[in-house]
This record gives C-alpha cells, structure tokens and sequence, in this order.
C-alpha cells in the first residue's frame, strides 16, 4: 500500500486534533473529488513499519485525539489488507484515542453484509477498530459547505461503536 500524505495535526478531518493519513488508491472516481490524485495505488510513497512508527510517535501527545485514515479509498481490498493490522496496532497502543475513518462505500451496503462489494477476510477486523465511519461517495451535486466532515449531503457520520448516526 502507498500513501499520500500524514497530517500530524490535523482539524478538519474527526473532532479534535487529530493525526491522518491519507493511502493511495481508489476505484470510486467521484466526480468533484477534492484529492484525485490519490486514485492511483502507486502514488505517493510506501506504507512501512517505519511509516507506521511515525504515525504511533504522533499520536502520542496527550492533546492528539486520535487518527484519522482517509484518501483514496481505505477500503479497497488491498488497503484493508495492509491498514487492519496497523489499525489493530493503534488501538492496542492507544485506547483511549478514536479513530475515524472516510469512505466512499456504503456501510451497511457494501462493507457490512458478508456479500458486500467491498467486504473481504479484513473488513470486520478492520471496522472493530473504527470508532467513526464517515461513508458515502462524495456527490457533486449535493455539496455542501456547511457540513462538518462531509462534502455532500448524502454522506453519514456513523458512531460505530454506539451504532448511530451523529448529528455534527
């Protein structure tokens, strides 16, 4: 898996200050989408252990509310591969952090039911790490600029662990 960019202090992307990465790849092609350029799976630079050990030293500041893992696609099979034992290593790490994660996927259509089009051997593991999934294709003519975290008005903010949506 490659990766974008890590924002080691991030607010636009989860509540509060916040650590993201951004992975390279995606098959959805949103039209509108802010960051096309991590659409290819080769751009950017290698997801390591030491990419991964960045990423746990930043989180470590007592005011880091937590992760954010966004994109491209964190859900394309081969992302999940790769981010699910990551994400396993952060929460084991830092419990007491959350972590949120964007997808242009449908939660209860596409990642949850085990004949989902996205649901492999990783995607259960990976969701039990997630405590915020912001999900949906971002549609361009249903943007909008007054939502937090959400670019279009069909996309849900989803409390994975109390299994509701929330209202930001």
């Amino acid at each position: 898996m490659n990766y974008g960019a890590i924002k080691k202090i991030d607010i636009a992307d989860g509540l509060g200050v916040r650590v993201s990465i951004f992975v390279s790849g995606c098959r959805i092609h949103c039209k509108g989408c802010h960051n096309q350029i991590t659409w290819d799976f080769c751009f950017g630079k290698e997801f390591t252990k030491e990419t991964e050990d960045e990423i746990l030293e930043a989180l470590k500041p007592s005011y880091i509310s937590g992760l954010t893992v966004l994109g491209g696609e964190p859900f394309e099979e081969e992302n999940q591969k790769v981010l699910t034992p990551f994400l396993e290593r952060v929460r084991a790490a830092y419990p007491q952090k959350n972590i949120w994660c964007f997808t242009g996927y449908l939660y209860d259509k596409d990642l949850l039911p085990q004949k989902g089009r996205k649901h492999t051997p990783y995607t259960a593991r990976m969701l039990s790490c997630i405590d915020v999934l912001v999900d949906g294709p971002y549609i361009e003519s249903l943007r909008d600029l007054t939502l937090k975290f959400r670019g279009s008005r069909n996309q849900r903010i989803i409390n994975l662990k109390d299994n509701c949506l929330m209202n930001l």
